[in-house]
């Protein structure tokens, strides 16, 4: 049997990344409808994950929802989730000042997070699209002046219609670094932190579990040195010749979701 199709039928759970690779921008994927069916059929599960921190998970729901894809709460994961979850289980009474949209913070308030204006305990930056000067600047002064500092998403970029990119919380943070000096621990993909949450999540063992995504740095490094499989589909950022290029190898590198259901060799 092809080593290939051994490894697809060890699966019972997918995670799949969503821009470029479900859809691009709000143009759904055509094969997208037909892959989630063969999951459904095949008795496995699929999972979505965003590193996308500047939305709010029932955001996510109801973007799919339109796309008519339904799904229940606990199959969309987002970035914002794993730093929540760590923050309640490390440092539970600390105060934060987060850096982030409002839906980014109404995320933060719905799971009773002790948010703050001045005097933080830890600063959190997230993937801000309405980031102000005012915002920047006193985020760098309490990470400067020593506050716990943590980033959500570590993307350069985030992907638009048309190829085009807008400035992601990784280039944010580049921003505070030139200002502070200090580099954030980030929690979104690749961080194991995020990998650890994938498999608690899904409830499966490591090695049954498929991470499916378009970007090298993230999606597949999220699995490097695990069991987790890591499937490269070439239907967003990567081409083969960043491949090519790059410390980071995919388990498995398809067109798009539609090569994933008959394994062809690409």
């Amino acid at each position: 049997m092809d080593k290939n199709r051994e490894i697809i039928d060890r699966i019972k759970c997918f995670v799949l990344d969503m821009d470029g690779t479900i859809y691009l921008g709000n143009d759904m994927f055509s094969f997208t409808y037909d892959f989630l069916k063969w999951v459904k059929e095949t008795g496995r599960e699929y999972f979505f994950f965003t590193n996308n921190s500047s939305k709010s998970q029932q955001a996510y729901i109801e973007k799919l929802a339109k796309l008519d894809i339904q799904i229940e709460p606990r199959q969309m994961m987002i970035s914002s989730h794993v730093m929540i979850q760590y923050l309640k289980e490390h440092h539970p009474k600390k105060t934060i000042y987060v850096v982030g949209t409002p839906s980014l913070i109404k995320e933060f308030e719905a799971f009773d997070m002790p948010l703050v204006q001045e005097n933080p305990d830890i600063v959190i930056l997230g993937f801000d699209t309405t980031l102000t000067y005012e915002k920047l600047s006193k985020a760098c002064h309490y990470i400067r002046n020593g506050c716990i500092y943590y980033g959500i998403n570590p993307d350069w970029n985030c992907p638009m219609e048309g190829g085009t990119f807008i400035p992601d919380c990784g280039s944010m943070a580049k921003l505070i670094e030139a200002s502070t000096g200090r580099w954030p621990e980030f929690f979104g993909k690749p961080s194991r932190h995020t990998l650890d949450y994938m498999v608690k999540e899904c409830g499966c063992r490591p090695d049954e579990i498929a991470i499916v995504g378009d970007r090298l740095y993230t999606d597949i490094a999220v699995a490097d040195g695990s069991d987790v499989t890591s499937i490269l589909v070439l239907s967003g950022e990567t081409t083969l010749e960043d491949v090519e290029q790059s410390d980071i190898k995919p388990d498995m590198i398809r067109k798009d979701l539609s090569e994933i259901m008959d394994t062809k060799m690409h």
